[in-house]
C-alpha cells in the first residue's frame, strides 16, 4: 500500500468542512485536495478509497475528466465519485474541479510569474520568510506519520538493499547531502550525479530490494520522471520528497512525502524537505547504531 504525507494548500474555501492554516503573509490558506484526501483517507470506505487512490496516482488530470470518466478510471460508480467529492468538504463536483485546475496552475508557475507578498510593516524582509518558513515546516511535520517514517527507516536501513538518491536542478543537493550521511554509516549508499545517461546506465544495478530516494518539486523535471518510471518498472522502491502540488512521480512512488514550500519569493523553499531529510537521517543512524559506529570507527582509522 502506497503511503503519503501531503501537506499544502490553495486560496480557495472548500466548505466548512476544509482544514484552514494561517498561511504566508497573513492570509488564510486552504489545505490542498492532496492534503485533504492524506487526512480522511482513513474514513473512508472502499470505493471512496479507491477513488482517492486513483486521484493521487494521476494527480491532479483525472479529476478534471467528467464524472464518468473518473468513475471508470478508479472503478467505481459515478455517485461514489460524488460521495468521495462531499467527503473532501466540496458543495459540487465543479467546485471540485475549480480547486483542481487552481492547483494546476500553481504546478506550471514561472519564478517570474509568481506574486510577491508587500513588505512588512517595518520594511525588513526577514521576518515574512522566516515565518512562512516556520509555518511550512509546522505543517509538513503536522503530516508526517510515526508509521510512515518509521516504514521509510526501515527501508533505509535495510542492508539487503541499495540505496539510490538523486534530485532536480535545485533539489539535488539535499539528496547530496543526504547520501553522504548514509554512506557513513552503512555501504551501498550512492548519489546519482551528471548527465541523464549516467542515471540511466545504473538501473542495470538496481532490483526489487532497492531504494531510489527521488526529491523532485515544481516544475518537475521531466527526466527525473522516466528515470523514476523505469525505475519502478524494475521493482525498485520509490521514496519521493516533493512539493503540495505532487511530482508526476508520485505515481510510481511506494512512499510520497509532500511538504510545503511556498514562501514569499520568486523562488520555492527546500527548508521543510531538508529537516524531514535530516529527521530519516538521525533516525537511519538510531537503527544501524552498532553497526554504524563501527563502521564510522573504521572510516576514522583509514583517514
Amino acid at each position: 500500500m502506497i503511503s503519503y504525507s501531503l501537506s499544502g494548500f490553495v486560496k480557495r474555501d472548500f466548505g466548512s468542512n476544509a482544514i484552514s492554516a494561517k498561511g504566508q503573509g497573513g492570509e488564510k490558506m486552504i489545505s490542498s485536495i492532496a492534503e485533504l484526501i492524506s487526512d480522511r483517507i482513513g474514513t473512508m470506505p472502499a470505493g471512496e478509497r479507491r477513488a482517492a487512490q486513483t486521484l493521487i496516482a494521476s494527480y491532479p488530470l483525472i479529476g478534471l475528466k467528467t464524472v464518468a470518466e473518473f468513475s471508470a478510471a478508479a472503478g467505481v460508480s459515478s455517485p461514489t465519485i460524488l460521495r468521495f467529492v462531499a467527503r473532501l468538504g466540496f458543495q459540487n463536483y465543479p467546485e471540485f474541479q475549480s480547486a483542481l485546475q487552481d492547483e494546476l496552475a500553481a504546478q506550471l508557475q514561472s519564478p517570474a510569474s509568481r506574486t510577491f507578498n508587500p513588505p512588512s510593516p517595518n520594511g525588513g524582509a526577514v521576518s515574512p520568510m522566516l515565518e512562512a518558513t516556520l509555518d511550512n515546516l509546522r505543517e509538513t511535520f503536522r503530516h508526517l506519520s510515526d508509521k510512515q517514517l518509521a516504514d521509510i527507516v526501515a527501508k533505509l536501513a535495510d542492508r539487503r538493499g541499495k540505496t539510490f538518491l538523486i534530485g532536480g536542478r535545485f533539489t539535488d543537493p539535499l539528496a547530496r547531502y543526504m547520501a553522504a550521511h548514509l554512506a557513513i554509516i552503512q555501504p551501498n549508499v550512492f548519489h546519482l550525479a551528471g548527465q541523464e545517461s549516467v542515471w540511466r546506465d545504473r538501473l542495470i544495478d538496481m532490483g526489487k530490494r532497492d531504494v531510489l530516494v527521488i526529491f523532485d518539486i515544481r516544475r518537475y523535471q521531466d527526466s527525473l520522471v522516466r528515470f523514476a518510471e523505469t525505475a519502478h518498472q524494475r521493482g525498485v522502491q520509490i521514496v519521493l520528497f516533493t512539493d503540495q502540488w505532487l511530482s508526476p512521480i508520485a505515481r510510481f512512488a511506494r512512499h510520497v512525502i509532500a511538504g510545503r514550500t511556498a514562501v514569499p519569493s520568486a523562488w520555492d523553499s527546500s527548508a521543510a524537505l531538508f529537516v524531514v531529510a535530516e529527521t530519516l537521517i538521525g533516525a537511519v543512524t538510531r537503527q544501524l547504531e552498532a553497526d554504524g559506529a563501527k563502521r564510522i570507527r573504521e572510516l576514522e582509522s583509514l583517514r
